[in-house]
């Protein structure tokens, strides 16, 4: 069956941020997608700066409020907010908010943190 809930999902901790892979390799076993669920703290940025080299990246902002990085411009986002990271652009997203932030993230073609592409020198602009 393929149906699955998130708190079935382990949580892992990356620099900035709580992931749950929702659709990947190891659940739900989508074909051509992959998704994770995202909290990021307040105050918090999720780090490296990164891009996706074979994949495009739509988050969905299901709570919380702060600041998207994209390709050197920076957006305010909030709940109900939804962001295109196109494929291969540089990108971060920022909880300037008093409330965790949590964020839902689609990739097509399917990635994982391991196709990432970093960039350690790159800071959100304040």
């Amino acid at each position: 069956m393929t149906i699955i809930n998130e708190a079935d999902v382990p949580e892992v901790e990356h620099p900035g941020r709580y992931m749950r892979w929702l659709a990947s390799e190891d659940s739900l076993k989508a074909n051509h997608l992959s998704c994770c669920v995202i909290r990021v703290l307040p105050g918090q940025a999720v780090r490296p700066a990164h891009s996706h080299p074979q994949s495009e990246e739509l988050i969905y902002i299901i709570r919380g409020n702060g600041k998207v990085m994209i390709g050197g411009e920076v957006g305010e986002v909030r709940e109900g907010s939804a962001i295109l990271f196109e494929q291969g652009k540089v990108h971060m997203l920022k909880n300037t908010g008093d409330v965790e932030m949590k964020v839902i993230c689609f990739f097509a073609p399917a990635t994982n943190i391991d196709n990432y592409k970093m960039f350690e020198d790159v800071e959100f602009p304040e």
